[in-house]
Order: structure tokens, then sequence, then C-alpha cells
């Protein structure tokens, strides 16, 4: 038997699979690590903390691995979109990695509409300029951290950091560099013109490669290390919502994913690179040949979950903690909650908006704001949907993967809100399985991604949308919508007295 690995670096933790030739996962490893927030907006990582729990891992991995290490015949990667890895001439880090959930650069934002134009940018990356993005990141070191910046040689992105530690191989692959809002997304190559306006000397920018190339194999020592073979050959992979898509079968014009992490996210499948959407969702290339796909994006979707836990039941298990939830009918007692609390991307890309329980009184138990939550989540995530079916795309079935697969009652109200069939995979794994899937694929078990996904996916269940809960969730959802506009400017007021 043949095996392949998917290594997904997430926010929190990076998670291994050890997958063989049918497509089950054999072997499953996490590791956690922390995150670093000195300030208000502020979110870092120190990369060598990516490298050391990969690395932990794939050791143990192997540890539980009883045939021989050249039975895995390959490797690959998914990770967190955005991050931005500064490495000098050695390639040796040069300040913590400043996360995708850091919201401390607006000005920069700015700064690139004022230098490149909002429209320009547009044509060229598809995407607008938001805090999360590298490019403003790149530019916020430039001015407040002059003296790193001089001694910049390259960047990358989380994942290529990895596999740069794993392989002594430097590249990022074009699903990743299309989140940085340096890469012409269309053509696939650097954009001279944003480098030249922005004065960010081109040089510092990593070859490009495609998600299934081959980029090189073990290096000797983590091969020692980890117990792996040094000839276990090492793919470019993808960034995480890509290799999501691929590991949900999202490889068809017409295809939609609904993903709830520490972020949500709604992306649907395009077949081109030169439509138009005029920044209201991002567009990226895809992690399959020669695709792309549209995204909306929840910042605080499994985030408010965890924040709601942590405030009001520490001790509990997560499904502990949703238990009651089915006892609450649509609309959690008349209570809404707005999942603003790391700010917004689509559709109102505001990092000052904050979140908001709407309609709150004494007659509200834990299981009524843990109801609500779910449903903001899911409001939040239908706004993108929306948006996809108001350009005339078709949304009768969604792929639903990540926390929000992992609880039937919230199956059932994506059903309801989305007002579509909702997909339950039978062995969904996200961006992990994705990453080994174009691993699989780059070894050449498959003669195509697609072939690959009807061997290694199978639907466990179908959730139908009631049709009284979605007519109740059509008026909610109007009222959601209109908690955005009411309360910006109060957030925008009351962020001069945070500390």
């Amino acid at each position: 038997m043949k095996y392949v690995i998917g290594v997904d670096l997430g926010t929190s933790a990076v998670k291994v699979l050890l997958i063989n030739q049918q497509g089950q996962v054999t072997q499953e490893v996490s590791k956690e690590y922390s995150l670093i927030q000195e300030k208000t907006g502020f979110s870092e990582q120190n990369p060598e903390d990516w490298v050391h729990q990969t690395i932990a891992g794939l050791t143990d991995v192997m540890n539980g691995f009883e045939g021989d290490p050249e039975d895995i015949e390959g490797i690959s990667f998914s990770g967190q979109m955005h991050s931005l890895v500064l490495l000098d001439e050695h390639q040796k880090v040069l300040r913590n990695a400043i996360l995708w959930n850091d919201t401390r650069t607006t000005e920069e934002c700015q700064q690139i509409y004022d230098e490149v134009g909002k429209d320009r940018l547009l044509e060229i990356t598809k995407n607008l300029a938001l805090e999360g993005f590298t490019l403003p990141k790149l530019l916020w070191v430039k001015k407040h951290e002059p003296d790193i910046y001089q001694k910049v040689d390259t960047f990358l992105l989380p994942k290529d950091y990895v596999r740069l530690k794993l392989t002594e191989s430097l590249n990022m692959e074009y699903s990743d560099a299309a989140g940085t809002l340096l890469l012409d997304v269309t053509q696939k190559k650097w954009s001279k013109e944003i480098c030249r306006l922005l004065d960010i000397n081109e040089d510092i920018c990593p070859p490009l490669v495609a998600s299934h190339d081959e980029v090189g194999t073990l290096s000797s020592e983590v091969a020692r290390e980890t117990g792996l073979s040094a000839s276990t050959r090492v793919f470019a992979g993808g960034a995480d919502n890509a290799c999501g898509a691929i590991g949900s079968g999202i490889l068809k014009d017409g295809h939609t994913l609904a993903s709830i992490g520490t972020s949500g996210v709604v992306l649907a499948y395009e077949n081109r690179g030169d439509k138009e959407f005029q920044g209201k969702v991002h567009y990226f290339n895809h992690g399959a040949p020669n695709a792309y796909y549209t995204m909306g994006v929840t910042l605080g979707a499994g985030f408010s979950l965890n924040w709601l836990k942590d405030v009001l039941a520490k001790d509990q298990s997560f499904d502990q903690f949703v238990k009651e939830v089915d006892s609450v009918p649509p609309g959690a007692n008349g209570l809404l909650f707005t999942p603003y609390i790391a700010g917004e991307r689509t559709p109102h890309f505001d990092s000052s908006i904050r979140g908001s329980f709407i309609g709150l009184d004494s007659s509200h138990e834990q299981r009524h704001l843990v109801r609500a939550v779910l449903e903001g989540i899911t409001f939040s995530l239908n706004e993108s949907v929306e948006i996809f079916r108001n350009q005339g795309k078709q949304i009768e079935s969604i792929i639903s993967i990540g926390g929000g697969a992992k609880n039937d009652t919230w199956l059932q109200m994506q059903a309801d809100i989305f007002n579509a069939k909702i997909i339950k995979l039978s062995n969904e794994q996200g961006p992990g399985m994705g990453a080994a899937m174009i691993a699989a694929y780059g070894c050449g078990w498959f003669e195509s991604l697609e072939k690959c996904t009807e061997a290694f996916l199978q639907k466990e269940k179908i959730y139908e949308p009631i049709k009284e809960n979605v007519k109740k969730y059509q008026v909610l959802f109007t009222l959601y919508k209109q908690i955005y506009d009411t309360t910006a400017t109060i957030n925008k007021s009351l962020m001069n007295f945070r500390v």
C-alpha cells in the first residue's frame, strides 16, 4: 500500500494526515501553537513554531506507521493565507509573521489606493486592498520598521516557509500568491507595475510554481528527524481555501463550498480569470490547474463561537456547549448576533465594525445566545451566497466542511438559511485532504484531481431546507442586514475608548 501526507498549517494548529490510495485517513495528528497579540488589532506568530510543530507532527505519524518509509511517496501543504514572513539573505526570519487576521494596516490600504488606484488594483489583482492581505503588511514594515525592511531578501507565506525548512527549496505557488495583492491573477506573474508604483523591489518576490509542481524532496536532516524517507517527493500545495475546495471536490463550474473554521468562507469554482465582481468578493487562482475561485469571507465565524464558549463555559466541551441548541426555535427567541468581533470582510470590508447582540433580555439563557451566534455566523455567510446569486450563479447545493459540518442542528440551519441542499462528506478533512490530493495527483496516482475526487470523497448525508424555516430566516436575514448600517458609526466612535 502506498501513502501520501497532507499538512494543513492553520492559525491555531498544524494538522498532519496520512492517507492511503483509497483516500482513507490512516493517521491524523494535530499540534497547536500560540498567537502573539501585543496590541489591539495585532496578531502575530513565530514561524519557527510552525516548523517545530510540523516536524513533531510528522514524527508522531511515523512513530505510528508500521510500513516502510519508502511507501510514503509524497507530501504537500495547505496553509493560512496572507500572513507575512520576512527573510534575510541567509533565509533567516527577520521578525514574527504578521497574520491574516491582523488589522493594523488601514493606512497602508489607503496608500495602495492612492498610489496604484482602486480600479487599476482590481484590474491586476482582482481584489480590493484589505488589512488582512500581504502587501499592506509589507508596506507597514517598510514604514514602521525600516531597519528590518532594509534586510529583507524575500518574503514568503506560512506554508511556503515550512516547505522551505523541510526541503531547502524556496518558492510560492499561485493560489497563495493571489492573496498577496502583488500577483497579476490572470497572467499568473508578479506585477512589475504595482512593485514600481509602491517602490517595492520586485526581487523580494519568490519564484512562482503551480500547486501540483514537485519542488524537491525532504532534506536529509528532516528525514532523519522524522523517520520519513529522504526520497519523499514534495509538492508545492495551496492556500487553505484552495485546498479546502480541492478536498471537497469543488472542481467544476457551479460547485460551491461553505467552510467554517476560525474564519468562515463561501467559495465557488470559476473556470475563467477574467470575470468582473468589482471587488465584492475575493477572486483567486485555484489550486487546480488553470482554474480560479471566488470567495466571500466572514472573519469571526468559528472565532465567535470560541469566544462565547470561553466567556460562558470555558470548561465545557463543544458538544456540551451546543447540545441544547436544537431546543431553541429559529430566531433564538428574538435574539440576533452579528459576528463582527474581529471586524468583517464580506460584504463590508470594515476592520472597525464590532459584534452585537440585538434583542437581548432577561429571558435569554446560554442556549439562546449559542443559537443566536450560530445563526449570526450563518447569516454572515449567506451575504456571500446572496452576492453569488445576484451575479447569476445557480446555487442549489453546498458542501459544508469544518466546524459547521460537525453538528446536525447547524447543518440544518445552513440548509434553511442558504435555502439550498447541504451536503456532508463522510471523510471530510478540509484543506488537509486537499493537500494530500495534490500530492496523490502529483505522484501520478490519478490522471486528474477530478478522478482523485471520485476515488477519495463520499457523501454521508444531505440536509434539505425546511420551507417553514426558510420563510422565517428570510425575514430574520432582512433584519440582520440592517444591523451593520445601524451600528457602524457607533462602533467607530467606541474604538476611541479601547485600550
